[in-house]
């Protein structure tokens, strides 16, 4: 039965117990887990405000509520273009897929998808009237790239390009641009406090990628997983997160920032378990945990590192 007309059998959903309700669909479809992604680096960038001493609520909240916005019209975008282009198949590991179990229409994601794009622009109107045309071209940037990572004749998570992807728009610009509509400025240390965000952000994706890498070969999806194999992607994940706590350290070592930075050190507890769990397994469930887990680790760090930095 499609998800217009009363909703799937539980064979057809996948999921366990009855078939979820509508309200559950949708939440299947934003996937708030993942929202740590576009919450984490607006806290950095916040943090690197109060520090400076520019601080300003109102764009803060509208960066906020900006950034969640592309980063659930990108899911959107990516449930549906993933579905046109066969790499979710009954045999994907991951979390549900909405289109592809008929929980939900491609007309009604997508619809939802345009939504959540227009409430990120109006949040851009107010930011553009508080910090200038360039909040346009960030904008304008990160809606391009959240629609070109599944969707296009040349999607960008297709080639192998989605980590560095992630890297710049979720670390880089997402807290270059929550500092700039405060501050009105680039400086300050930004890119330098910049870079360990990018860097446990882009591990969230490395671990999505090496759980995915068997069904993503079959589909001809060529993520860098499969470009550079398990162990490959095994070393990436080590490198990104081992790199975050470097990085963060030589922000007091050798950069502008005081020792508070350090604080970023008690998440170290929490990287070990989805470090573990991605070195050693292969099956879905515990990769899916060692997902759930970077992500919490990413928003963890994220606060402790906003908070080194504003102190």
């Amino acid at each position: 039965m499609s998800a217009g007309g009363g909703g799937p059998t539980q064979a057809a959903h996948g999921l366990p117990g009855a078939p979820p309700g509508i309200g559950e669909r949708w939440l299947l479809a934003i996937r708030p887990p993942t929202l740590t992604a576009s919450v984490a680096p607006v806290l950095v960038g916040s943090g690197l405000a109060v520090g400076a001493e520019r601080f300003a609520v109102g764009p803060a909240l509208a960066a906020l509520a900006g950034a969640v916005a592309i980063q659930i019209g990108a899911n959107l975008a990516n449930d549906v273009s993933d579905f046109r282009k066969g790499a979710d198949t009954a045999a994907r590991i991951g979390p549900p897929r909405v289109t592809q179990l008929g929980l939900l229409s491609e007309r009604q994601v997508l619809a939802a998808m345009w939504i959540a794009f227009a409430l990120a622009a109006l949040c851009g109107v107010y930011l553009t009237a508080v910090a200038g045309w360039p909040v346009v071209a960030i904008g304008l940037a990160s809606i391009a790239a959240a629609l070109a990572y599944s969707g296009g004749p040349w999607a960008f998570g297709y080639r192998g390009l989605g980590e560095p992807f992630t890297f710049v728009f979720f670390g880089l610009i997402a807290v270059g641009g929550t500092y700039f509509v405060q501050a009105g400025s680039w400086g300050g240390g930004v890119l330098q406090a910049a870079l360990p965000v990018g860097c446990t952000v882009t591990a969230i994706l490395v671990v999505n990628n090496v759980r995915d890498i068997e069904t993503d070969r079959a589909t001809g999806k060529r993520t860098l997983a499969v470009l550079i194999g398990r162990r490959g992607t095994r070393a990436l994940f080590l490198a990104l997160v081992a790199g975050a706590y470097a990085l963060a350290a030589s922000l007091w070592l050798a950069g502008p920032f005081a020792s508070w930075v350090l604080l970023v050190a008690l998440s170290l507890p929490f990287a070990m378990r989805p470090g573990r769990l991605v070195l050693r397994e292969t099956d879905g469930p515990s990769l899916n945990q060692a997902l759930r887990e970077t992500a919490q680790l990413h928003l963890l760090f994220s606060a402790l590192l906003a908070l080194g930095v504003a102190l």
